[in-house]
């Protein structure tokens, strides 16, 4: 297994200033992995909720919280909602003999729960996939093939990584939702995602997917939040603002993983992929989590208007606008979208960034920048 020190240390922080931390993320993400980490190096009370064992030690959780000193982990927390409003009564006990520690696949009924019951007491960390920093630049290509998730990518063959996700996908559609509540046949679900990857890198359009679903545009935007909030589709917001211009107002949608992306649509190998229609949107989506990473995804935006002009990611990082545009191809030129976009949104800089080695500059405030030299380059800029 990879060590994810970043992770670990973040959760360790917030848990000394916070009562209650809540790690979220898609399953097979490591969280229980990092829990694991952070227990055993201080007196722990480890809770995992799917085991019977452990639902029969809750059956009062009251009697069996209470007492507990240290590090407390649930670990699955979703599966017992009424956890919630006893954590509030626990989390306001002063002095606080116990902080814990809620590990949980996310959903809207999760986080719903959480800031509900919790505000003001919780801290959330969301976990991911392993990123660049975490497996080495030499393995970009295969982390862009296999994606992020722990046991895909470090699968003894390509033949193990695919079956993987194939499982996964259907383990996620068959057993996990229905325990969160959400009644949609595996069937009918499994074709909306697909349909989704089939979108991937554009913008929503309710009518056409939910017309092509057979259901209604609620139905479909119902689909769609529920992979949204279990961190399985990214939905990344327009920015718009008064320039004169139409702008588009409706969010561009990637499925976040570009190894379940690829597992959705049905490809089988790399060379399948090069030969693919969707290949520089699966670049794009792969490149653009990547940059989301390391600039944090709370200001991220897309910027298009109804005349053509657009700009891939806009990022508010380290007091300034940046640009970034996501080209697959061996030498990437200045457009007129990217004229446009630093005009009419005031850039301090775009990066068109690349599968290439070398950095190369594109007009004055517009440089090529392979993949592999995205984190060096960001690290250079100084906050305002």
């Amino acid at each position: 297994m990879i060590d994810r020190p970043r992770y670990r240390a973040e959760v360790e922080s917030r848990l000394k200033t916070n009562p209650v931390v809540a790690l979220l993320g898609p399953r097979q993400t490591g969280k229980t992995t990092l829990a694991r980490q952070i227990a055993a190096s201080q007196p722990t009370h480890y809770f995992d909720l799917e085991r019977p064992a452990t639902l029969q030690r809750l059956a009062e959780p009251a009697a069996a919280l209470e007492p507990l000193n240290g590090l407390v982990v649930l670990d699955e927390i979703q599966r017992q909602p009424e956890l919630f409003a006893l954590l509030r009564v626990l989390a306001d006990r002063q002095p606080t003999p116990a902080r814990f520690l809620i590990l949980g696949s996310a959903s809207p009924w999760l986080v719903r729960g959480v800031s509900e019951s919790l505000a003001g007491r919780v801290s959330f960390v969301d976990i991911h996939g392993f990123d660049l920093a975490e497996v080495g630049l030499q393995a970009l290509p295969s982390l862009w093939w296999r994606g992020g998730f722990p046991r895909a990518f470090l699968a003894e063959t390509e033949e193990v990584s695919r079956q993987w996700r194939e499982d996964f996908i259907r383990t996620l559609l068959e057993r996990d939702l229905p325990q969160l509540g959400i009644t949609t046949p595996a069937g009918t679900m499994r074709r909306f995602w697909s349909m989704i990857a089939h979108f991937h890198g554009q913008v929503w359009n309710a009518a056409e997917l939910a017309r092509s679903l057979g259901a209604s545009e609620p139905t479909a935007r119902r689909y769609l939040d529920t992979l949204t909030s279990m961190f399985l589709v990214r939905q990344l917001p327009p920015w718009f603002e008064n320039l004169g211009k139409r702008q588009v107002k409706a969010p561009k949608i990637y499925v976040r993983d570009s190894g379940l992306l690829h597992q959705l649509l049905g490809l089988e190998s790399f060379p399948a992929l090069e030969g693919h229609p969707k290949l520089g949107a699966s670049w794009e989506g792969f490149a653009l989590e990547q940059v989301l990473r390391l600039t944090g995804g709370q200001q991220a935006y897309f910027w298009a208007t109804h005349s053509g002009a657009k700009l891939d990611l806009l990022v508010h990082f380290r007091g300034r606008r940046w640009g970034f545009e996501f080209k697959y191809a061996d030498a990437p030129t200045m457009t007129k979208s990217m004229h446009v976009a630093l005009a009419d949104l005031k850039l301090d800089r775009i990066f068109t960034i690349y599968p290439g080695q070398e950095a190369y500059p594109m007009h004055e405030k517009v440089e090529a920048l392979p993949l592999a030299q995205l984190r060096a380059r960001l690290e250079q800029i100084k906050p305002l």
